[in-house]
Parts: C-alpha cells; sequence; structure tokens
C-alpha cells in the first residue's frame, strides 16, 4: 500500500523500530527521497486519541509494516465552470 495525502495510518514497530509505542498519522505526502526496497519517507502530522494533530513529522518506515485506519476522501470531480460574459467598459471623463 502506498500511502496517500489524507490516509490515516496506524504505525507501529512492524513499520519501524522507532515506533515502539505506535502512533496515528494523518499523511501529508510521501516525499521523494532516495531510499532502501520497500522503505518511505513519509510527512504528516502524528494525532492523538482524539484525532487532533499534535506533532508535524517527517517518518521513515517500512511499506509493508503501516496499517491503513482511515482512507483519504476520494477528490471531487473536476466541474467546468460556464464561460463569463465579456464586461463591457466604458470611458470615463476626467476633469
Amino acid at each position: 500500500m502506498l500511502p496517500r495525502s489524507g490516509d490515516v495510518l496506524h504505525v507501529t514497530r512492524a513499520a519501524s523500530v522507532q515506533f515502539l509505542r505506535p502512533i496515528l498519522f494523518r499523511v501529508i505526502r510521501v516525499l521523494d527521497r532516495s531510499t532502501y526496497d520497500g522503505w518511505l519517507w513519509l510527512e504528516g502530522y502524528e494525532l492523538n486519541a482524539a484525532g487532533d494533530a499534535v506533532n508535524r513529522r517527517s517518518i521513515f518506515v517500512q511499506r509493508a509494516g503501516l496499517q491503513q485506519v482511515q482512507a483519504a476522501p476520494q477528490p471531487r470531480p473536476h466541474t467546468v465552470r460556464s464561460a463569463r460574459r465579456p464586461t463591457v467598459r466604458t470611458p470615463v471623463r476626467v476633469h
């Protein structure tokens, strides 16, 4: 599973030994850094039990050890705006 922006993950020791105490993590983005095969850098927020962001972090984890708690909402379809009417401009007299 490759995380997406907005995903909430349960990060445990299975993802990295640094997470002896598991955390909830909301992904901002997957960083484009060279890593070992199966590992990745994630930037996001550590969440408290209420789901509030308490700490912004970059973490280095094994993809196989991540557990998705909540998927990011699906992006809304792109809407096409109707064409605007051109504005009619008239000259202004200056005295």
